[in-house]
């Protein structure tokens, strides 16, 4: 009498098509962690002009020049952010820091990924928006 064993796992091209699909994700997500990561700086650059003494006094040409110095230590390409998206609104309860931009990355051939940020942050002391 023949013993058959089964065996199982997985072949060479189901193996091969697995690691396609893990490859495609991986680059996915080589392409998209910087562009994460360059917001997180904004945001930390933001949140840092918050906490500086008299914020909300500050002249929009002094928010500008302090968030763009943070930039630096936060590793932010300036480029990345166009002076057109870094707004000051001054109202009469108080100044909100807000920046609105889209980065795109080159994923394959034509094809882009587009992250769209948008983060407003109040600089009348104790709420963050």
């Amino acid at each position: 009498m023949w013993n058959r064993k089964r065996t199982s796992g997985i072949t060479l091209i189901g193996f091969l098509m697995l690691l396609c699909v893990i490859g495609f994700f991986g680059y996915m997500a080589m392409r998209l962690v910087p562009m994460t990561v360059e917001y997180m700086g904004v945001v930390k650059a933001m949140e840092q002009v918050k906490t500086e003494p008299n914020a909300q006094n500050m002249s929009p040409e002094e928010i500008r020049n302090s968030l763009y110095r943070k930039f630096d230590t936060q590793y932010v390409d300036d480029s990345a952010i166009p002076p057109q998206s870094i707004q000051i609104l001054k109202k009469n309860n108080g100044t909100t820091l807000r920046i609105t931009y889209e980065r795109r990355v080159s994923f394959i051939h034509n094809i882009d990924l587009i992250g769209s940020f948008d983060k407003s942050v109040s600089l009348s002391g104790g709420d963050g928006g």
